[in-house]
């Protein structure tokens, strides 16, 4: 099975390949290639690729039930 190359380095990869791989569009792909010079495509894993951001875990966690003017009153109070 072949396929063309474009000039934007694109390949389309033929159906009986994406059947047998279950591939579907959007989907994200790994490719590499092995010791024998062979490309070796799979699907990529679905965790992402990017670094988390160290306040994602404590974004929208605060249980504190306190309204605004309540808090601010509390904290600018001389007691």
């Amino acid at each position: 099975m072949s396929t063309t190359m474009t000039v934007k380095g694109q390949v389309t990869i033929p159906k009986q390949i994406r059947d047998a791989l279950g591939l579907v569009p959007g989907v994200r792909l790994d490719f590499a290639v092995n010791r024998e010079g062979e490309v070796v495509l799979q699907q990529a894993d679905q965790m992402p690729r990017h670094k988390p951001d160290r306040f994602e875990a404590a974004r929208g966690k605060a249980d504190v039930k306190w309204r605004t003017k309540d808090l601010m009153d509390l904290l600018r109070s001389e007691d």
